[in-house]
């Protein structure tokens, strides 16, 4: 796959699909990494972490929520891999633990949240669905944030329910697939619906008009982002075959 002027390749961006058919192809610099919680030693990407920390701010969250794990080295992740295989078995490891090289953790987008508490689970620390944790959940889509592997969805996401595992993905892609109930399996294969100039999902929330595209790989990436109407516009690639488009029609990103 190509990499266009726009600095965009199908591996990289917000809404990347990392899961057991689609290992992460990109590369990580630690220059896009950035602590989250104070003095935690959990690293994000930067967009996703300064996201993190307004949601964190408006709820008063980092008083009784923890960081727990964020973006892991490939070699991290084979670690965490072989201990849980010979402490827990290949039952539960496969359950709850991503393998190397396919985990979302080594991109930097995604988070391992725990209620504060003496002793923290690393693996499945305790995010309950009630009190500050519910109030996180409640509001995470409006920051760009999605609980990743839901209860009923595991055929589909192939990990266990992990209430604690949160995902950004970016806005308004986190409250479109709030409101639809959608994993980002399912988001992807739901934008297809939706070609570039052929047929754009036109999403609408507080009076904002947002335009989402699909586009293939061979796309001219350079033509498809210019925008004559100078609007803001921000592509990511799906970390398989295309890209999804993103334009604000109102001008506010």
């Amino acid at each position: 796959m190509r990499t266009a002027a726009v600095k965009c390749s199908v591996y990289s961006g917000s809404l990347i699909l990392v899961n057991g058919p689609h290992p992460f192809r990109s590369t990580l610099s630690p220059h896009f990494l950035t602590a989250v919680g104070g003095d935690s030693g959990v690293l994000m990407e930067r967009r996703a972490a300064a996201l993190l920390s307004m949601l964190m701010k408006e709820i008063g969250g980092w008083k009784e929520i923890v960081p727990v794990s964020g973006w892991r080295s490939q070699e991290e992740q084979q670690g965490i891999w072989d201990k849980s295989m010979e402490e827990n078995g290949a039952g539960f490891t496969k359950k709850y633990v991503a393998l190397p090289g396919h985990s979302e953790h080594e991109t930097g987008l995604a988070i391992d949240l725990g209620l504060r508490r003496e002793k923290l689970d690393f693996i499945r620390p305790s995010f309950p669905y009630s009190g500050i944790c519910e109030t996180f959940r409640q509001r995470a889509a409006r920051y760009g944030f999605i609980e990743r592997y839901p209860a009923g969805k595991e055929d589909i996401t192939g990990i266990a329910q992990e209430p604690w595992h949160f995902r950004y993905v970016g806005m308004p892609h986190g409250e479109i697939m709030a409101e639809q109930g959608l994993t980002l399996e399912e988001y992807h294969l739901f934008l297809r619906q939706f070609p570039f100039r052929e047929n754009p999902l036109i999403y609408r929330k507080g009076g904002r008009r947002i335009e989402i595209s699909y586009l293939s790989a061979e796309s001219d990436l350079d033509g498809a982002f210019a925008d004559e109407r100078g609007l803001p516009r921000t592509l990511s690639g799906n970390n398989a075959d295309g890209y999804v488009l993103t334009t604000w029609l109102d001008g506010r990103a």
